[in-house]
């Protein structure tokens, strides 16, 4: 737990980037992606609409501070590093940031990707996101992944060459996985030297491979009780190897390996989302504001060339705001300001508040509500009584 409040993250905007092409499409993955082939010319003219968008939203917000920039996707570490690079130029020089910032990329452990990492360190990048999922062949071709466990050693070393910070994401919870089978897999995760770990639970979706197999009957994922105790597997191994549970998905070896972007995001900062998909939240005119760019390329493609890039753009009501950062600030061991909770007529020292405190699910430290290590493998339930 901090024992410090966390910094406010003031008026200084993220960049969030979506980068929606894939090399192949992943039977777990419902983001907005599309295969990568033969969209040399699309791509090309998605970077020039991205920078266009963004000399844009900037006359929006007026002049900030920037505090991070996150290259997502689909697959990021698939973009021209030249690309990156004027992407993080532009950032910086419409938004000049206090200092050295932190620029996330999102990267999968192919050899043809590892190639292009002391490319894409040299264009800005300084902490790398791999997305490795597993470190075992036959988990890695059930998962659809078009990497080898070797690649991914060979990728990691690269890596390790290239950038300052490494976090690694996994998956867990896979068919017939035992918990001693993904202690040692983790186990061997952290061996490679990682700072930062990322482990999902498999979440299996309806429009997804994953899901239609799950609804004609050939997937079956691991029952509850076998699911929580890979859960309880993930914070035991991690947490005895150093690593502090500072978010319900996110693990870090110290504060500094953190990581800022996603932070400053659960933090109710403002960031700015590029590229087709890509959400946002601004404070404009005083208030806060959601957006979501155009979802198909073509569409955001044709919707920045007529200064209209967002299909949705909504103003949040002080509620909707205050529901939302509870959403995201409760999952982290920061919690979020109790004062939040006036915006949704409600007290620390009333139900379903005081209720949830006594139950032991949630705390009150420092002006802050917090979820407690029993609330947070229940966190659902607890914002759904919170919230509704």
């Amino acid at each position: 737990m901090t024992d410090m409040p966390p910094p406010d993250p003031g008026s200084d905007v993220a960049l969030y980037v979506h980068w929606p092409y894939c090399s192949r499409i992943c039977p777990y993955c419902d983001f907005n992606v599309v295969r990568d082939r033969g969209r040399a010319a699309e791509q090309a003219g998605l970077v020039a609409a991205i920078l266009q968008d963004f000399q844009a939203q900037r006359a929006l917000t007026g002049p900030r501070r920037l505090a991070s920039i996150f290259f997502g996707g689909g697959t990021p570490s698939l973009m021209a590093p030249e690309a990156v690079a004027r992407i993080v130029e532009t950032a910086e020089r419409l938004y000049p940031p206090a200092g050295r910032i932190e620029i996330t990329l999102e990267a999968n452990p192919t050899d043809a990707e590892a190639a292009r990492f002391a490319a894409l360190a040299q264009a800005g990048v300084n902490r790398l996101s791999m997305g490795v999922q597993a470190l075992d062949d036959d988990a890695l071709r059930f998962l659809g992944r078009d990497h080898s466990a070797a690649e991914a050693y060979r990728a990691v070393d690269l890596a390790r060459q290239a950038f300052d910070r490494l976090s690694i994401d996994l998956i867990y919870a896979r068919p017939d996985q035992t918990p001693r089978a993904w202690a040692a897999e983790l186990t061997t995760a952290l061996d490679l030297g990682f700072e930062h770990v990322s482990p999902y639970q498999l979440t299996i979706e309806p429009t997804t491979a994953f899901g239609r197999a799950l609804a004609r009957g050939t997937l079956t994922p691991p029952d509850e009780d076998v699911a929580a105790a890979l859960y309880e597997t993930t914070q035991a191994v991690l947490s005895a190897a150093g690593f502090d549970a500072y978010e319900v998905s996110n693990h870090a070896r110290g504060p500094a390996a953190r990581s800022a972007h996603n932070l400053h995001v659960w933090r109710g900062g403002d960031y700015l989302g590029l590229g087709p998909g890509a959400h946002g939240r601004l404070t404009l005119n005083g208030a806060r504001t959601a957006t979501v760019a155009h979802r198909r390329i073509a569409d955001y493609l044709a919707g920045v060339e007529a200064s209209a890039p967002w299909s949705d753009r909504e103003t949040l009501s002080p509620a909707d705001a205050a529901e939302e950062r509870f959403l995201l600030a409760l999952r982290t061991t920061e919690g979020a300001p109790a004062t939040l909770l006036s915006a949704l007529d409600l007290s620390p020292e009333a139900a379903p508040v005081a209720d949830l405190i006594a139950d032991g699910f949630l705390t009150l430290r420092q002006g802050r509500l917090i979820a407690t290590d029993r609330g947070r493998p229940v966190l659902d339930g607890v914002l759904k009584a919170l919230l509704t």
